[in-house]
């Protein structure tokens, strides 16, 4: 039996499915049980659980050969790296008192680093704290800019005619389609053929920057001449708060911003098949980006 963290998010959604296509057993471990329900239709035993909580999450991984695990998103928390810790904590008390023995573990790229990345800072931690388990199997997947943060350039390109964010236009980024995460993820719990402890890099299907995103995404929504504009982050807070995050959360982006812009949150493996996941961002445009563009430009 496999147990997953964030069970109905886009990673750990995935992450079930392929498992339970394959005749695996599934706990699906979430807090909205509602949310749970697609997959318990699906044969999953459904789990309701705050991640916060070290002993809902021992039960949920007790009796499980392996574990799919990730801090799960939090954009309104007062204090996001608080947050983080909190569910680190839990999770690895689980792991102990669980005794399990193999996890793969939703990482990112950058880190390897202990500071200045905003929230990937968090998945440093979580990575060493697992790292102080001997007995624990894992291996740390660390993805690059998921493709989903761009879904809210939909609305900048309504209400300004552009796309804009914090990085440079001309950064070359290691994009992926969470998609291509979750069944990763679950080839590695399919075969659980490792030992020890490995980070591995998912790198996307291609490094792309932000110019070139806008142009694909210009292309397919009948804009070719849409352009970019990296913009100051004392602009983009209030717009980031205006979009629901807590200011906290604003800031924590921001410096993970700079952090790719520097160079100090970058991918370490050169690309290889390993690292290469399918999805084209053609593809995510094609099928996320032009449809609700074109829902909401007939809403306005």
């Amino acid at each position: 039996m496999y147990a997953i963290i964030g069970a109905s998010g886009n990673t750990g959604k995935i992450v079930a499915e392929k498992l339970l296509a394959h005749g695996e057993k599934v706990r699906a471990i979430g807090r909205d049980t509602g949310r749970l329900e697609g997959l318990r239709q699906k044969g999953a035993e459904a789990f309701t659980a705050n991640v916060t909580d070290a002993a809902a999450l021992t039960k949920a991984f007790s009796g499980a050969k392996a574990a799919y695990l990730m801090i799960p998103p939090n954009n309104t928390a007062p204090n996001f790296r608080d947050y983080q810790e909190q569910v680190n904590d839990a999770i690895v008390a689980a792991v102990r008192n669980s005794r399990l023995e193999y996890a793969v573990v939703l990482s990112s790229i950058g880190a390897d680093q202990p500071e200045k990345t905003g929230p990937v800072v968090g998945l440093y931690n979580l990575e060493q704290k697992l790292n102080g388990i001997a007995a624990l199997k894992a291996v740390y997947l660390r993805a690059g800019y998921f493709m989903e943060n761009i879904l809210p350039q939909i609305g900048v390109i309504q209400d300004f005619g552009m796309t804009g964010g914090p990085l440079r236009g001309d950064l070359k980024l290691a994009m992926i389609a969470t998609c291509d995460i979750g069944a990763a993820a679950a080839e590695v719990l399919l075969k659980l053929d490792f030992s020890g402890k490995a980070a591995r890099e998912l790198q996307g299907q291609r490094n792309l920057t932000y110019q070139e995103l806008t142009t694909a995404i210009g292309n397919a929504i009948g804009k070719p001449d849409l352009k970019y504009a990296q913009l100051p982050p004392a602009q983009l807070k209030p717009a980031f708060v205006q979009m629901g995050m807590s200011a906290n959360m604003a800031d924590l982006i921001l410096e993970m911003a700079e952090a790719l812009n520097s160079g100090h949150m970058r991918a370490l493996e050169p690309r290889s098949p390993a690292n290469t996941t399918p999805t084209p961002i053609e593809t995510f445009i094609t099928e996320q980006i032009a449809p609700r563009f074109t829902a909401t430009a007939a809403g306005a």
